[in-house]
């Protein structure tokens, strides 16, 4: 009981996270937004967390193969440049990583960067993954984050949970992983930057 009593008010305080869209992009648009990746193969675990109390409000999974794609469960990131398949993008230049990066930190939340290389083959596990979830719910981003990385080789003892503090916190435990920590001073009131981003003269 206590444990559906948990989950229930984790449904209710993970606001951050927006609802279930099924969306479903075409072959051909996929294909004109593949980004190529020439770096290190790797998984990033982003979180976002409140400034007030440190408590996570979202989970995101940017994993880097043969081709860069962003995991963003119920997430209400969005980029016009880029196509997605359910909670897939597909297209994440560095400068889409930026994007995201910037289109959640703000005056109200920080946003923790974790990265770890991992070799070609973990990497297309992990994005076989990502892509075979399907939508996800609303408030259910890091139960779904958890979920795809439990199943990849090196990532089992991530644990199942809906808090994406929780996830984080063993995500650093992993060998090797490199953290970065994103403020803004931006306000609170984000819906400006999507206009901004999706006009940004550099993606011409």
């Amino acid at each position: 009981m206590r444990r559906i009593y948990l989950c229930f008010i984790a449904i209710l305080f993970l606001a951050a996270c927006g609802g279930a869209e099924s969306k479903w992009a075409s072959d051909a648009d996929v294909a004109k937004a593949r980004y190529v990746n020439t770096g290190p193969t790797s998984i990033t675990l982003y979180t976002v967390l409140s400034v007030a109390n440190g408590s996570g409000q979202h989970s995101g999974l940017l994993i880097k193969g043969s081709e860069n794609v962003m995991f963003d469960p119920a997430g209400t990131w969005h980029h016009p440049k880029l196509a997605e398949r359910n909670d897939v993008h597909f297209g994440m230049s560095p400068i889409m990583e930026d994007f995201y990066i910037d289109y959640h930190a703000r005056e109200t939340y920080d946003v923790v960067q974790q990265t770890i290389l991992v070799s070609p083959e973990v990497a297309e596990i992990a994005m076989r993954r990502a892509m075979a979830n399907g939508a996800v719910g609303k408030a259910q981003c890091t139960i779904a984050t958890s979920g795809v990385l439990r199943d990849v080789p090196g990532f089992e003892s991530m644990p199942s949970t809906f808090y994406p503090k929780k996830l984080m916190e063993a995500f650093g435990k992993l060998p090797g992983v490199k953290t970065r920590k994103f403020t803004d001073t931006d306000t609170n009131n984000n819906h400006g930057v999507l206009l901004v981003q999706a006009g940004d003269p550099r993606l011409q």
